[in-house]
């Protein structure tokens, strides 16, 4: 049992730039249910969007973000974004980040590194070159920087194998407890992985960083750890989800059966790689005036179409116009990679099928991140902020990671708590469960579940679909339950519960959703409504 002043459940980026902020105010605690490298922040490829450039403006980034967002983006909160991201980037270099600069443009003579200008690529939905990256492993250069830092802190402790299970609310308080004021977040019961015990963790702020929720489809982006852990213990909390049908699928990963997948950045098109068909046919110009460089939803269905109609496992991403020099320079880690499977990109088409990859929505948040609980905030990709809409424009999710970390510090700090007192809490109750008999059954439901989900509730959805997948994960889901209350704890069985949860989110958010917007497509309906309105589950707590 241990009290801080405040808890970062995560470390990606918007865990770690938290806690490097925080870290002036008091002691922070920093959990990662895994290696403190793991997550979907170290896989990161593309970059972050940022107004960098005098011929961009913010208010261009301010409108791509809406026009993305298919009218569901809270515009005060893509202002913030946008405004604040000269200084997230500032943030990022100070903190270590070594962002790709463009030698082309800088100033004649010999400049000294501030004055040599970043080189900025081109995604889909920008209308200006303004993605800041560091080649194609920003997201691993973001990584380092930051944990080099936040280890350096004094101030900052990482613990790594702790797993949290659930949040620390008035349903344990030890009796004759009561709660006094708004309903309350004080912290968080983690699984110690190694030492197998359950430990009792306490702050004046709880601040859930955990990421998505992609291991939820049989073909993700995501790092093995994005169980939607954050989202299902709010949630189960009393804290309020919110618009959780919006799972983006990344439209290019590279199809290689039986093999980890591994992501084919968006930058690559938006340097010139084409989207062709088994036959040549660059069959997104017939779709968007973007072509190949159109939206995410937009290309990720088209792509699901075309394979629908050819009846071929894949598309494929030609890009052998650049030439071998020019991959080499811009995109050297995907131009190995291919090649370590026999592809070499410069003469050949690389093979590509979508991939879940960034959940829109999550814990409602408002605009300093903090959650309906007190003492709760959640950012990143497991907060719903409202900057995304209904599809996420690219490479704005590490920005907000950045920028709404900043918000909630500040919130924090200007609301100051005291430390929760650990007389008034129960340890964990462990009931003296004894382990599952078959540990397998676990893997099992996972993969129905992926399954389940990427059939009945991926791309292209349909009533029919919906309502059978929730059928499905309603047997999984009292499965699940009962064994919780049965055994032992084991990861395995907490991320299921985690993921179950979500994924009954997920289909009831969709079934209410009657229309056609962004994310979400509907084949029995087809358009989108007059109104845009946002889809907001609460529990039962």
């Amino acid at each position: 049992m241990a009290t801080y002043d405040f808890i970062v459940v995560g470390s990606g980026i918007a865990g770690l730039s938290f806690a490097l902020k925080a870290a002036s105010h008091g002691k922070v605690l920093v959990l990662t249910k895994k290696l403190r490298w793991s997550g979907s922040t170290n896989l990161a490829q593309g970059g972050i969007a940022s107004v960098m450039d005098p011929s961009d403006s913010v208010e261009r980034h301010a409108q791509d973000t809406l026009v993305a967002g298919a009218g569901l983006c809270r515009e005060d909160r893509v202002r913030i974004l946008v405004n604040q991201g000269p200084q997230a980037i500032r943030d990022l270099v100070d903190w270590g980040v070594r962002f790709t600069l463009d030698r082309e443009r800088a100033p004649a003579g010999k400049p000294r590194r501030g004055k040599v200008p970043f080189h900025l690529a081109r995604e889909g939905g920008h209308s200006s070159s303004r993605i800041v990256h560091a080649d194609d492993l920003t997201g691993h250069e973001i990584q380092r920087a930051l944990m080099e830092a936040a280890s350096r802190h004094r101030n900052v402790t990482i613990l790594e194998d702790h797993l949290a299970i659930d949040l620390v609310t008035r349903k344990h308080f030890r009796k004759g407890e009561r709660e006094s004021g708004a309903k309350s977040c004080y912290g968080l019961y983690a699984l110690d992985v190694k030492k197998n015990k359950i430990g009792l963790f306490l702050a004046s702020a709880t601040v859930l960083c955990t990421g998505g929720v992609g291991q939820i489809y049989a073909h993700s982006t995501n790092d093995s750890v994005s169980t939607g852990d954050g989202i299902a213990m709010a949630f189960r909390a009393g804290a309020a989800v919110e618009d959780m049908e919006f799972m983006q699928f990344h439209p290019t990963a590279l199809y290689n059966p039986g093999q980890p997948t591994y992501l084919i950045t968006e930058a690559l098109r938006g340097h010139g790689g084409v989207l062709r068909n088994q036959r040549g046919e660059a069959f997104m110009d017939k779709v968007h005036p973007l072509k190949s460089l159109a939206p995410r939803d937009i290309v990720a269905r088209a792509i699901d179409a075309e394979m629908k109609r050819t009846g071929q496992p894949c598309v494929y991403l030609d890009a052998t116009k650049l030439g071998k020099a020019e991959l080499l320079k811009h995109f050297p880690n995907i131009f190995r990679h291919c090649e370590g499977i026999g592809l070499d990109i410069s003469e050949a088409w690389i093979p590509v099928v979508p991939a879940a990859h960034f959940m829109c929505g999550g814990v409602k948040v408002d605009v300093n991140s903090a959650t309906e609980l007190a003492g709760l905030y959640a950012v990143g990709e497991t907060a719903c902020t409202g900057v995304h809409g209904a599809n996420r424009l690219a490479s704005n999710s590490l920005l907000e990671g950045v920028v709404f970390a900043d918000r909630a510090l500040r919130h924090i700090a200007g609301k100051p708590r005291p430390r929760p007192d650990k007389a008034r809490f129960q340890d964990w109750d462990s009931f003296a469960l004894k382990p599952a008999p078959e540990t397998i059954i676990y893997s099992h439901s996972l993969e129905t579940i992926k399954s389940t989900m990427w059939h009945y509730v991926g791309i292209v959805r349909s009533d029919f679909r919906l309502a059978r997948a929730e059928e499905f994960i309603h047997v999984i889901s009292r499965q699940i339950h009962k064994d919780y209350w049965s055994f032992s704890m084991v990861p395995d069985l907490i991320e299921l519960r985690n993921l179950t949860l979500c994924a009954e989110l997920i289909i009831k958010c969709a079934r209410k959703r009657k229309e056609s917007r962004g994310l979400h497509y509907n084949l029995d309906h087809p358009k989108a409504g007059k109104t845009a309105r946002h889809t907001t589950l609460r529990s039962r707590e």
